[in-house]
């Protein structure tokens, strides 16, 4: 893509190992349906209260409370804070490598939804990564050229406003850019807007894919 200006990154399941790993461990300990959690989040995906604590609307003790109520009306009833805590992943240092490689050549930038900070600590121990884990991450996000958090900004994907925010900031078309998330219904608004896209399923897969729409090598 000889056009290219940017590459737009999710963090979550791209940069780090997917949290989908955790919830799928969680499900078969407690014996809960496959794929249980991601129904859960994924009905009613504007106003449930995993979108409304990623837009901070509500905290982590209300989220809690109302977690619990969704997944018990789906008969199975989770608390809030059992989830939270299976959110931090580790980085991928073969893809921390190829951003390294695309920040050299690319303008990046980074749109994640996430849970408010300061509420991460309240729910329970357990729940926030390790300092050094946090240290790492919070190093990587520095080097990005800008980073649009959910919890920030009040927006989440896939608002596609979120996507004009990162474009505006960075100042670049759409078109010229190619963003990365391990959500299909994230895509959707960026590919719309004609980003090209590539939909994260494993990290081999996302470092070939890239490569071949930047033509970069991750050495």
């Amino acid at each position: 893509m000889t056009d290219l200006e940017a590459i737009i990154w999710d963090f979550g399941g791209v940069l780090t190992t997917s949290p989908f790993e955790a919830f799928d461990a969680f499900e078969r300990e407690r014996g809960l349906p496959p794929g249980f959690l991601r129904a859960t989040n994924a009905t009613d995906p504007d106003t449930n209260a995993w979108a409304k604590l990623e837009r901070a609307e509500i905290d982590a003790a209300t989220f809690d409370r109302q977690f619990a109520d969704e997944t018990g009306r789906r008969g199975h009833k989770v608390a809030g804070r059992d989830v939270l805590r299976l959110l931090a992943g580790e980085l991928r240092p073969a893809v921390v490598r190829a951003f390294e490689v695309c920040r050299r050549r690319f303008k990046t930038g980074c749109i994640t939804n996430n849970v408010p900070a300061s509420e991460s600590t309240r729910i329970g121990p357990g729940m926030s990564q390790s300092l050094q884990q946090a240290r790492e991450v919070a190093a990587v996000f520095a080097r990005f050229d800008h980073v649009i958090e959910s919890a920030k900004t009040g927006l989440r994907k896939p608002d596609p406003r979120i996507y004009a925010l990162m474009c505006e900031a960075l100042d670049v078309e759409p078109t010229r850019c190619v963003f990365l998330d391990d959500l299909g219904i994230n895509l959707k608004p960026a590919r719309a807007m004609g980003m090209v896209t590539i939909k994260v399923e494993s990290e081999a897969q996302l470092l070939a894919d890239l490569s071949a729409v930047t033509g970069l090598s991750w050495g």
